[in-house]
């Protein structure tokens, strides 16, 4: 096919790529060693690199020729010789794990730098033209976090926002908001945007052992919206993990009967909307969008009945026959929440305070809560994206992965939130990763560009390819077909040709 000539840059990807060292494996698909990939766009044409990123972890494992840095559904015992007294000890001095560096989830932008991103406290800097492994930064050093997400937001100013949990630090747990300059004063160039982190605002968890696990938050141009969903991480049970030999996924637990809890916060005055609002119980990793109409804050979520998905994940169960033998017991559902900010101190409990035109309830009870039911915007939806010009904005387009029953995407989809009308590119035996949206440098609407998409196939006979769609028609413009053993990633960025410094910089 043919490319259009004004894309140029690195589509730069990031998942799990090693999941054997040596005599010993990973549990779990999530646990295995970063592969860093990209797709080069110059000219007209394609060049593909692949790399894996270097973390400590890696190094420590390779040399050991097995598994010494615990993952989180792999747990490893560095010395094997080790009694129970060095266990203990070991266990004493650690009631927060050293977690590890092993950046396998996302790519994240700071200043004119890229890191590769996972969960825990640390992340990796990379340079996205070599996928060579650079500095290491721990968040701990600048923000008292344990774990951060890997689905920053970034504002109008490039600055990043991002959330952390701070476990158990002073007595307390709490969740921490905070921002990432993305440039440096000119007489401090020497100093990393690190140094001058800030802290935004911090919500504290309904429970001190027992913090919620998110994956990602929203924003609106006024808001930042928090999640909080009975998916908990139990810290004693995390704390112990080592020495009872379970691993750290074993310590988080679903409570299906409990309630999920929204918070909102002002980004202007830094607090917390005081009327709770809450809805049932769900478990969801990805926020869509946010925005706000008319009083009300609008997001939306991929949201799921119960936390089978992780569960699909681990290595015993991703046989040949994964497709056919793995069944989500709960399928993805894609849920728009419509929040009233301003409350009718008369309105009368059972009432519906939503007044946009919507499917979604927020109703007040008599404690002066607020519950609150999603419109269903459609099913079977995941990993989804936007156009990130229109973050925190009205959204018409969502491209995402389509997934039925079984956790691995068959289409790539684009689903208008208006019209709820769905357009589709799949093809047989091909299971394609997250959409990324690219705009077109003269873009006038919100889906004009394309759309890229790296492509698996399960045939091994047949290469894996890289697509690019017309993001409007959904047509596929052209194909770039890469001959190596491609794997499936999680997250990634294009990186405009004008984001990249030249190689003598």
């Amino acid at each position: 096919g043919q490319l259009p000539t004004w894309l140029q840059g690195i589509l730069l990807r990031n998942g799990p790529g090693m999941h054997t060292i040596g005599d010993s494996k990973y549990n779990h698909w999530f646990d295995g060693l970063a592969l860093l990939h990209s797709f080069t766009f110059k000219n007209g044409e394609v060049y593909y690199r692949s790399k894996y990123l270097r973390s400590d972890t890696y190094n420590c494992n390779v040399e050991a020729n097995r598994i010494v840095v615990s993952e989180f559904g792999t747990m490893a015992y560095p010395d094997p010789c080790k009694n129970i007294f060095a266990k203990a000890f070991c266990y004493l001095s650690h009631t927060i794990p050293e977690f590890t560096d092993n950046c396998l989830i996302n790519i994240m932008k700071a200043g004119e730098d890229f890191y590769a991103t996972s969960e825990t406290n640390f992340i990796r800097k990379i340079n996205p033209q070599t996928l060579d492994t650079l500095d290491k930064v721990d968040y701990n050093k600048y923000v008292a976090v344990n774990v951060a997400t890997s689905h920053p937001h970034y504002d109008s100013a490039g600055n990043i926002l991002n959330m952390g949990t701070s476990i158990v630090d002073k007595g307390k747990t709490k969740y921490v908001l905070f921002k990432i300059p993305s440039s440096v004063p000119e007489q401090q160039k020497k100093k990393s945007c690190f140094k001058h982190l800030e802290v935004v605002c911090s919500i504290p968890s309904r429970s001190l052992l027992h913090p919620s696990y998110y994956h990602s938050f929203g924003l609106t141009e006024n808001y930042i919206i928090f999640v909080e969903q009975p998916f908990r991480l139990d810290i004693v049970k995390m704390a112990t993990a080592y020495i009872r030999g379970v691993t750290w996924a074993s310590c988080l637990a679903f409570s299906k009967d409990d309630k999920t809890w929204f918070h909102f916060v002002d980004r202007k005055t830094k607090k917390e909307v005081s009327t709770k609002f809450y809805t049932d119980a769900m478990v969801f990793f990805h926020h869509v969008n946010a925005y706000e109409e008319d009083g009300h804050i609008v997001f939306d979520i991929i949201a799921y009945t119960d936390n089978s998905l992780y569960d699909m994940f681990y290595l015993k169960n991703m046989t040949k026959d994964f497709e056919e033998n793995s069944k989500l017991t709960s399928i993805p559902t894609c849920k728009r929440f419509v929040i009233p900010l301003h409350i009718d101190k008369d309105a009368g409990v059972g009432s519906n305070l939503v007044t946009l035109p919507s499917a979604a309830t927020a109703v007040k009870e008599k404690d002066g809560n607020i519950y609150c039911q999603p419109e269903i915007l459609c099913e079977g939806i995941e990993l989804p994206r936007i156009n990130y010009d229109y973050n925190g904005k009205k959204h018409n387009y969502v491209f995402a992965t389509e997934v039925r029953w079984s956790p691995v995407p068959t289409k790539i989809a684009k689903f208008n939130t208006q019209t709820k009308e769905m357009l589709h590119w799949g093809e047989e035996d091909c299971w394609p990763s997250e959409p990324i949206f690219v705009p077109s440098p003269d873009a006038r609407e919100e889906d004009d560009g394309v759309v890229l998409s790296c492509v698996m196939r399960t045939d091994p006979q047949k290469a894996p390819f890289l697509v690019v769609l017309d993001a409007k028609t959904f047509t596929e413009l052209g194909r770039a077909t890469v001959d190596v053993e491609m794997h499936l990633d999680l997250h990634g960025m294009f990186i405009p040709q004008q984001d990249l410094k030249t190689e003598t910089e």
